[in-house]
């Protein structure tokens, strides 16, 4: 007897089990065939996406015009200079080649001075007795006035090569490295005690210091091809930094290369973004960042999901609910702005209507 009501409670059990599947089922797909989304008025924002970094418009790479080491640093990266303070103090460290040779040089200009000199003052007498032209003279007083001149030259030289420090009339030529702009000093590239190889026309010279004025940002970064046909300069954008969650600061397109670059097995553009907005943030040089290129913007317009539009054909369809329970209608709607998750409604549909679900699509085994 025990074991029939058990039999028994396991049948009204499975049962039950049943019917409550099959009821879900039936009102799943009653619920899936009347799902539907209201046509309602919104915003659609077309952007294309930069990625790149913030920088400095204008960044100056201090370099020395003479050789030797660094011997004093006087500015550290993140002090504010003036232009023409001190920088940076290179001690001349010449060769005993380079020091010999500027001192020999200067002894052979200061022989052939005297000899000049001596050469002049007989011929200054002869002239005076007509015994020497006057052409003559003058060729004499010219060689004179080129052999000072070199003296002069070799005995600056040498005085360079020892102190680092001299002065030629109203110019004075040191060894110090002085700011050649006002702004930040963003990085420092050398030691105390490092090498230093000068600017000249024919080598680039060791870079001792970056600075820059940090008033007017760039934000330099790269679009990827696909949008870069729908910008155009003056464009508005948004720019968003990583490491300052919740800030957004704008700017407007100033540069669209007329080059691609590769990035990645990715053809992109080149572009450059005037920050005309902080909002009040300190941007520092070298933030990554992500620009948002707003092409089009539209405000107070008919939306809808674009998941629920099918396009067929060049056109647009979706499907509202018929007059009988489940029936599903297909019309045709003209659509506009999309930003790839909400469509614009030009025509075909008025605020409030009903539009449905697309249905879910099961997978059956057979």
């Amino acid at each position: 007897m025990k074991r029939a009501s058990i039999w028994s409670a396991g049948i009204i059990i499975l049962a039950g089990s049943i019917a409550a599947f099959v009821y879900r089922g039936n009102g799943a797909e009653e619920d899936d065939s009347l799902a539907a989304v209201t046509v309602e008025t919104g915003h659609i924002i077309e952007k294309a996406l930069a990625v790149g970094t913030i920088e400095p418009e204008n960044e100056v790479e201090v370099k020395s015009k003479i050789s030797g080491v660094v011997n004093v640093i006087y500015m550290q990266p993140g002090t504010y200079v003036n232009q023409g303070d001190p920088l940076i103090e290179v001690r001349p460290e010449p060769t005993p080649l380079e020091l010999a040779e500027a001192k020999r040089n200067l002894e052979l200009s200061q022989t052939e001075l005297d000899n000049l000199k001596r050469e002049l003052d007989r011929a200054q007498h002869l002239q005076e007795r007509n015994l020497v032209s006057d052409h003559d003279y003058e060729s004499l007083l010219q060689r004179y006035n080129d052999a000072r001149i070199r003296e002069q030259m070799n005995q600056e030289r040498l005085q360079l090569l020892e102190s680092g420090r001299i002065e030629i009339g109203s110019t004075l030529i040191e060894s110090v490295i002085k700011a050649p702009i006002s702004g930040y000093i963003l990085e420092k590239m050398v030691n105390i005690g490092d090498p230093v190889v000068p600017l000249t026309s024919y080598q680039a010279g060791t870079p001792l210091m970056t600075i820059a004025s940090m008033e007017q940002l760039l934000f330099k970064g790269t679009v990827d091809e696909i949008d870069v046909g729908k910008l155009e300069e003056g464009m508005p954008v948004e720019i968003k930094i990583g490491a300052l969650p919740g800030s957004t600061i704008t700017g407007e397109l100033s540069t669209i290369s007329l080059k691609a670059t590769k990035e990645e097995n990715t053809t992109v553009f080149p572009v450059e973004i005037t920050i005309t907005d902080a909002g009040g943030t300190m941007l520092r040089a070298g933030f990554s960042a992500n620009a948002d290129i707003i092409i089009n913007r539209k405000e107070d317009i008919l939306v809808i999901p674009e998941r629920i539009v099918t396009f067929r054909d060049g056109k647009s369809y979706i499907e509202v609910p018929g007059s009988e329970q489940g029936e599903r209608i297909e019309i045709e709607v003209e659509l506009g702005l999309s930003d790839a998750i909400t469509v614009e409604v030009v025509s075909g549909l008025d605020l409030g209507d009903q539009v449905l679900e697309k249905p879910l699509r099961t997978l059956s085994s057979n």
